[in-house]
């Protein structure tokens, strides 16, 4: 079955690692075991509670908050900059979700509030070719076998290190 909607969650591991993508997307979950995942949510708790805009849904994706001054801006809010790269895919992956019910937005931040830094996040035509290509790749890898596990340093931090390296 060929799915075209994903979490956003899943797109970072798309990013990150394809074995957590494909374990989180067949419901074997283990973040709710973590303490950097339970760090990270209560980050998101305690940042940026005075916004009006919080948790929106569309569907099955969950964005931290918007901003609606001159079209929408994705807010996201991450605990540690080391995987920036799926962070920003992320934000862009929900600017995509907007754009394709008629939004009009081009840009998010991510903010680091442990870290009191945020970056830019922009949105190209270059980037919808991009997430196009990353749900086909995705739904290659979800009817494929399991991944092998890939040994960066940062699986040591992973909820599913224990899974993996067992």
């Amino acid at each position: 079955m060929i799915k075209e909607h994903f979490t956003g969650t899943q797109i970072a591991y798309y990013i990150v690692c394809k074995r957590k993508l494909w374990l989180f997307s067949h419901q074997i979950c283990f973040e709710k075991y973590s303490d950097y995942v339970e760090l990270g949510k209560l980050i998101n708790q305690e940042s940026f509670k005075k916004e009006t805009y919080r948790e929106v849904e569309l569907g099955n994706v969950k964005i931290d908050f918007i901003k609606t001054k001159d079209g929408v801006i994705v807010h996201e809010i991450k605990k540690s900059r080391k995987l920036e790269p799926a962070h920003i895919w992320q934000v862009k992956y929900y600017i995509f979700k907007l754009r394709e019910l008629g939004v009009n937005c081009s840009s998010g931040v991510i903010h680091y509030p442990k870290l009191f830094k945020k970056i830019q996040v922009d949105f190209t035509s270059e980037d919808e070719e991009i997430i196009k290509n990353f749900r086909q790749e995705i739904n290659e890898i979800l009817s494929a076998p399991m991944p092998p596990v890939i040994n960066k340093p940062y699986c040591k931090k992973c909820s599913y290190y224990e899974f993996c390296y067992s």
